[in-house]
């Protein structure tokens, strides 16, 4: 059976810069995978090129999304066959409700109109778990949103979409004590036997709340060592030095 998501070899870079040198993941269904590392390392880089973001190029090896390779696919037609992108830094749409883009992102990707009762039953359940009020869905897209706010609001996306594998950008980034609990029981109510999330984080203090199967350190654009929450722990304690310097990585 093929893994959801195998990355074989990659290298990419930004122009003539490197960015990621090799990069071996395998994601099977399921599954929760935590990448930390420090700043710089291309951990953000993976999470684009995973998704297509045309400003990166692929210097070689592949992406396979259930064992067919989906380097040559725009990004709808990724996000389509199941794929999903949480930001660091979401992008204010002034104008644009919180309602009408759930719905509009919703047809997009289910390729048909949401009958009205169906969009309001499932919004206001997705909404319930992250505590969102009910005047939320009339606000512009992350138009003077706190960042907790911008962050429910990304995860709201991802409860209505029901990717088969969300990756989160340092979703906890920018979010205090009660605003981490909430989104993270957002984003543990997504996970199931055949859905899977890839967690990219600075601190351990989410995986907390969110327990990972296989933990990634990161760092010179390729995973340097892989175990399970004791090595989110350890990184917590001694930082990242011990892993740099036993890999010659500056």
């Amino acid at each position: 059976m093929s893994a959801l998501l195998e990355i074989k070899s990659l290298h990419a870079s930004v122009g003539d810069k490197p960015i990621l040198k090799g990069v071996n993941l395998i994601i099977q269904k399921g599954e929760v995978h935590a990448i930390m590392g420090p700043n710089g390392s291309g951990k953000s880089t993976l999470s684009n090129v995973i998704l297509g973001h045309p400003k990166y190029q692929i210097q070689s090896g592949d992406i396979l999304f259930e064992g067919k390779s989906i380097l040559g696919l725009p990004t709808d037609e990724r996000a389509r066959l199941g794929l999903f992108l949480s930001f660091q830094y979401p992008t204010a749409l002034p104008g644009v409700t919180i309602g009408n883009f759930l719905k509009s992102i919703l047809k997009a990707h289910r390729g048909k109109e949401v009958p009205v009762k169906e969009f309001k039953s499932e919004l206001k359940t997705a909404m319930e778990g992250l505590e969102v009020p009910n005047s939320f869905i009339s606000r512009y897209v992350n138009d003077g949103f706190s960042g907790g706010e911008k962050k429910r609001a990304e995860i709201l996306q991802m409860s209505l979409l029901k990717p088969k594998l969300a990756i989160l950008d340092e979703t906890d980034s920018g979010l205090d004590i009660d605003a981490l609990r909430i989104v993270s029981e957002g984003i543990n109510s997504n996970r199931t036997n055949e859905r899977s999330i890839l967690l990219i984080t600075h601190y351990q203090r989410m995986l907390n709340y969110i327990i990972p199967d296989f933990v990634h350190v990161f760092a010179d654009g390729r995973i340097l060592e892989t175990g399970g929450k004791e090595l989110s722990l350890r990184l917590e304690e001694v930082g990242y030095d011990w892993i740099l310097e036993r890999e010659g990585v500056k």
